[in-house]
C-alpha cells in the first residue's frame, strides 16, 4: 500500500534516486518501468482512479503541485507523471469496462497516441484497428494504451480512442529528440487488433462515473498538467541562475550578481514567474472549490483554466530562454545545466492544448463568443 500520496521523506529519496539517474534517462529516451513503479509507490498512479476502483483521486491542485516539483529535477519524467490525471479520461469508459481495467489494481500507468487518427474497419462488435501513431508518451512502462481513430455521429464526430494492452503494440523506439527526450513519445503500430466499442472512449466526453474529480474540466485539467511541467523546468533555472550568480567566467570580469544587467534579467524573470504561476493556481484552486461544493463549472472558469495554463507554459518558456541569455556564453554547451532545461521548457508550449491559438479561443469566450477551436471545453 502506497504512503498517502508519499510523506515527504518519501518524496525526497525519490527525487533523489531521480537527481541520480536522469543522465541515464535521457541516454536511453525514455523512464525505465523500474522508476515508473517508484512513482506508483507514491501514489501517482492512483490519483486519478475512481474512488469505487480503489483509486484516491488527489484535488487537481495537489497534484499540479507534484508534478511541478518533479520536474524541477528531470522535465522528461515529471511528462510520464504527469499522466497519472490521466484516469478523468479512462472515466469515460463504460463502468464495466472500468471495472475490468482496474481489476488488478488501481495503480495504472496510462500511455496514449492520438494522431495521427487512422481509419478502422468497423466490425461487429467494435473496430479493426491498424496503423501508426505518434507521440506515446510513457510507452515503455504503461499498462494500457490508446490509440486515435475516427470520430461518429454518436460523439460529434470527434476522434475516438482506442483501448489497448502493451502486448497488442509495437513500440518503434524513434524518439530522437531535444527536449524531453526522456519522456519515450515512441511511435506505436497496431496490426489488425480488433476492439470492442466498449473499449473505446472520447477524450473529454461525459463521464460514466459521478465523482468530484471527474466534474472538473477534464481537456482544461490536461492542458495544466503539462504546463506544471514547463513551470517546475522554469523554477529549476530560476535555481540555477540564483546559485550561479557568485560564478566569474573565463575572462575575469566580475561575478554575474555583480552586473546590473545580471540583476534585473533575474529580477524581471522572477516576476514574470511567480505571476504566471499564481494566476495559474489561483484558477485551479477556484475551480476545484467549485467542483467541490457541487456547482458546475461555468464557461468563463473553464477559459480561465485554459487561458492560464497556456500563459504558463508560454512565460516559462520565456523565462528559461532569458536566463540563458543573461548566463553568458558557457550556457551553450551542450552539458549545461541550463541547455536541457532550455529545450524541455519548450516542449509545453508547443503542444495542441497550449498553443497560442489557446489565447484566441478564451478571449472569445470571455468575450460571449464561440470558442475559436474545437474540444476547448
Amino acid at each position: 500500500m502506497p504512503q498517502e500520496f508519499g510523506g515527504d521523506a518519501a518524496w525526497e529519496v525519490v527525487l533523489a534516486e531521480l537527481a541520480e539517474r536522469r543522465e541515464e534517462f535521457h541516454a536511453q529516451s525514455y523512464v525505465p518501468p523500474d522508476f515508473v513503479g517508484r512513482l506508483k509507490e507514491l501514489g501517482l498512479f492512483r490519483a486519478s482512479t475512481p474512488a469505487r476502483f480503489g483509486g484516491e483521486p488527489m484535488p487537481p491542485p495537489e497534484f499540479l503541485r507534484r508534478v511541478e516539483r518533479i520536474s524541477a529535477v528531470d522535465g522528461s519524467t515529471g511528462w510520464v507523471a504527469g499522466f497519472g490525471s490521466a484516469g478523468t479520461y479512462l472515466a469515460c469508459l463504460p463502468v464495466d469496462t472500468q471495472a475490468e481495467l482496474y481489476a488488478d489494481g488501481p495503480d495504472l500507468v496510462y500511455g496514449g497516441a492520438m494522431f495521427p487518427v487512422n481509419p478502422v474497419t468497423p466490425t461487429e462488435r467494435g473496430y479493426l484497428v491498424k496503423g501508426r501513431w505518434r507521440f506515446a508518451s510513457g510507452c515503455m512502462a504503461a499498462d494500457v494504451l490508446s490509440v486515435g481513430i475516427p470520430g461518429d455521429a454518436d460523439g460529434d464526430n470527434r476522434p475516438r480512442a482506442a483501448m489497448l494492452r502493451p502486448e497488442q503494440v509495437e513500440i518503434v523506439q524513434n524518439w530522437d529528440v531535444t527536449g524531453m527526450r526522456a519522456s519515450g513519445s515512441f511511435d506505436v503500430v497496431v496490426d489488425g487488433v480488433e476492439v470492442p466499442r466498449e473499449w473505446t472512449f472520447i477524450r473529454g466526453g461525459g463521464a460514466s462515473v459521478d465523482e468530484p474529480l471527474y466534474h472538473y474540466p477534464t481537456i482544461g485539467y490536461q492542458a495544466q498538467v503539462h504546463a506544471a511541467v514547463g513551470l517546475g523546468v522554469a523554477q529549476a533555472a530560476l535555481d540555477f541562475a540564483a546559485q550561479a550568480g557568485s560564478r566569474t567566467g573565463v575572462t575575469g570580469a566580475p561575478p554575474l550578481a555583480d552586473r546590473a544587467y545580471y540583476r534585473t534579467g533575474y529580477a524581471q524573470a522572477v516576476a514574470s514567474m511567480r505571476s504566471a504561476r499564481a494566476f495559474y493556481y489561483e484558477l485551479a484552486e477556484e475551480v476545484w472549490a467549485a467542483v467541490a461544493a457541487g456547482r458546475e463549472v461555468t464557461d468563463e472558469q473553464n477559459a480561465l483554466v485554459r487561458l492560464s495554463a497556456s500563459h504558463l507554459a508560454a512565460t516559462a518558456a520565456q523565462v528559461v530562454h532569458e536566463v540563458c541569455g543573461i548566463s553568458g556564453t558557457a550556457t551553450i554547451d551542450n552539458g549545461h545545466p541550463l541547455q536541457r532545461m532550455r529545450q524541455d521548457s519548450q516542449v509545453p508550449a508547443l503542444h495542441a492544448f497550449l498553443m497560442p491559438s489557446m489565447y484566441d479561443a478564451a478571449g472569445a469566450v470571455l468575450l460571449g463568443q464561440p470558442p475559436t477551436v474545437p474540444g476547448f471545453r
